[in-house]
């Protein structure tokens, strides 16, 4: 079912009284929405605004436009369509990290390529979905992301897993093994949390993180945050995520 087929409409209409009177809704993550067709924005309007937890409060109709309207308005999740007339959601997504590096991103789109999914990765999304999707994935993906973590589409790990080539797991296996605390650090790198955020849930100093990971990962001869995740991957670490 896909994001904005008309079950999801009829459902989120159902359940937006209910939303409406939930002492959560000042606590919801303020979401903007970013895609070239009216009709996607408004059912995953309908559909986002049916959680209580969530509110769009902004819709962009292209990169360009999302770039002023992040600017503009306090979102703490940008939702974003990659395929879009003028600026894409890639270059969107660069710039966006650039000047507001701290906002949270989940790509929304079509295309399953692995090749876009690894450069919008770089370019710094935290998630990415695929529209045909179920409507639960796109939830997943907001509130991980908006907790600081990493969401794939289920649909799309085996792209990065087989990625993970030959060359690299005879390597990974001929590596000086790492420390219990460099995996934990890693493990916790690999699910999108920051050096600050680990640093305070394991007691430690960021420059004690910052060691444990340049040295984790130096001992994998893993470079960046791609073939880190290709490696969780490859060895579950992200199954329990």
């Amino acid at each position: 079912m896909s994001f904005y087929s008309r079950a999801t409409l009829t459902n989120a209409l159902g359940r937006r009284t209910l939303a409406r009177g939930n002492d959560a809704v000042s606590q919801r993550l303020r979401i903007l929405l970013v895609d070239d067709h009216a009709t996607v924005r408004q059912g995953l309007k309908l559909m986002l605004e049916g959680e209580p937890d969530l509110e769009v409060i902004a819709e962009a109709s292209d990169g360009a436009e999302a770039l002023e309207q992040a600017n503009n308005v306090p979102a703490d999740v940008i939702v974003m369509d990659l395929s879009m007339p003028g600026t894409s959601g890639l270059v969107a997504t660069r710039r966006l990290k650039e000047v507001r590096p701290e906002v949270a991103i989940v790509t929304l789109t079509r295309h399953a390529d692995k090749t876009y999914l690894q450069e919008l990765l770089r370019a710094g999304t935290g998630g990415y979905v695929l529209k045909k999707s179920p409507h639960h994935e796109l939830l997943r993906a907001i509130r991980a992301v908006a907790a600081g973590q990493q969401y794939i589409d289920p649909a799309l790990t085996h792209h990065l897993a087989g990625a993970f080539s030959r060359q690299e797991r005879a390597r990974s296996s001929r590596v000086s093994p790492i420390t219990d605390r460099e995996s934990q650090v890693l493990r916790l790198v690999s699910r999108g949390h920051s050096n600050k955020e680990i640093a305070a849930q394991l007691g430690l100093s960021v420059k004690t993180i910052e060691l444990h990971k340049a040295n984790g990962m130096q001992k994998l001869g893993l470079q960046g945050r791609i073939e880190l995740l290709r490696y969780a991957l490859h060895n579950g670490w992200l199954q329990d995520a």
